[in-house]
């Protein structure tokens, strides 16, 4: 088998989207070159985001195939595997004839991810993961399973994984973006054999990691690491894991490490002290921004109202029960001075909405944002989705990720490459 040169890293990017994995990587270091991308959108004729990817990448190594299609041997060995996946009921059940055996629910792209794993014979050195933040505290009825579950089958695979909730503006980033994102590295890598030799798992996730280094962070208050075991195969920790002890509270935190299924987790916030990003920082100029995003003044009375706090009697449509509904104002527009609020695939469109982004320019008029501004609160390139509609452009943006959280984990990961393929 061909072994990688020196500082060549192959990645493999799955539900790629427009290749947000990628250009974090690619900005953060030449090592990294991308062998293999999937990205296929089901029950829909458009491929929108993997034109996109397509036109700005090339069609080498590129698959618009449903990943669940794509055999392990048809992937090329590769060294880091990449992506961001759906947060879904990533619970397991024991197959009828087989019970030693286990399969997830259909559909479940987790799931996935864990077949290709298993199915290659040279497992990747790592894996750089991203999901919602909320994945640390699913299902509501049983806090933190569904991350037991995954971090199991990741030691059973052979790998060690640390963990980190980011909010991207915590960075100095453009956009209030918070997800979590998990690196593991393989067993026979140089940073999974560091990370058992470290003393302190406390000081690898504070000061030591990659994630520490890549992210500086410091304990919310001083305190030990909570430390417990994940027992049992996956149907077991599918169906007794926290579902007596914590129900209500996940006993994973933001900040964590599992070795061999044995995890020390702590709180942690950002200790950031560089430049910030605003949302008037990335804003382009009225000249450049076409009338059509300018808000009419016949509308604006509507984005008030749905901006606005609520206290007021409404009817159930469907059983015509009478109920009080209530809710808090939200800023109009938004504020220039800080990082912007999370971008919602529902952002595109010129309908009013209580959630999309609106701005007063400099001539004081109100207006939504472009896709450009989209862009950049992402960090990606200018007109990187061209090629869409507007509207799918913004939707594309409402899935993507903050691209320069990726590039920081990428360069401090390049740095510390020790595996040797």
């Amino acid at each position: 088998m061909a072994r990688r040169g020196a500082k060549n890293i192959r990645v493999a990017e799955l539900f790629a989207g427009v290749g947000g994995f990628r250009v974090g990587l690619e900005r953060a270091s030449k090592a990294f070159h991308v062998v293999f991308s999937n990205q296929w959108e089901p029950s829909t004729k458009r491929q929108d985001a993997s034109d996109i990817y397509v036109a700005r990448f090339g069609e080498e190594g590129h698959s618009n195939t449903n990943i669940a299609e794509v055999a392990g041997k048809e992937i090329p060995e590769h060294d880091l595997l990449v992506g961001g996946f759906p947060c879904q009921d990533y619970s397991v059940a024991r197959t009828l004839n087989q019970a030693a055996g286990l399969e997830g629910r259909k559909g479940v792209l987790w799931w996935q991810i864990h077949r290709i794993l298993k199915e290659k014979k040279r497992k990747p050195a790592y894996l750089l993961l991203e999901n919602v933040d909320r994945l640390l505290k699913s299902p509501a009825q049983q806090r933190g399973r569904d991350f037991a579950i995954m971090l199991a089958s990741l030691a059973d695979l052979g790998y060690v994984v640390e963990w980190r909730v980011v909010n991207a503006a915590d960075y100095g980033m453009p956009q209030r973006r918070r997800r979590v994102f998990f690196l593991g590295y393989h067993k026979d890598t140089a940073l999974a054999k560091a990370v058992r030799k470290a003393k302190d798992p406390q000081g690898w996730l504070l000061e030591d990691g990659v994630m520490a280094q890549a992210l500086p962070a410091v304990l919310k208050q001083p305190r030990e690491p909570e430390l417990f075991p994940i027992a049992g195969d996956l149907a077991e920790i599918s169906t007794r894991f926290n579902a007596k002890e914590r129900r209500g509270t996940s006993p994973f935190l933001n900040t964590g490490l599992m070795i061999d299924r044995k995890v020390w987790t702590v709180d942690t916030k950002a200790a950031y002290d560089g430049p910030f990003t605003t949302l008037g920082d990335i804003l382009q100029q009225n000249g450049s921004v076409p009338k059509k995003f300018l808000i009419p003044k016949a509308q604006v009375a509507k984005w008030t109202y749905l901006k606005g706090a609520k206290n007021e009697q409404r009817v159930n449509k469907g059983s015509g029960a009478a109920y009080k509904y209530s809710e808090g104002a939200m800023a109009f527009p938004d504020p220039l001075d800080k990082a912007s609020r999370t971008i919602i695939t529902a952002e595109g469109g010129s309908t009013p909405s209580r959630f999309k982004h609106v701005v007063k320019d400099a001539k004081g008029r109100l207006r939504r944002l472009t896709p450009v501004e989209l862009e950049r609160l992402n960090m990606f390139p200018d007109e990187h989705t061209q090629g869409a509609t507007d509207e799918r452009r913004a939707f594309l943006m409402g899935n993507a990720l903050v691209t320069g959280i990726v590039e920081r984990i990428g360069r401090e990961l390049a740095e510390r490459d020790g595996s040797g393929g």
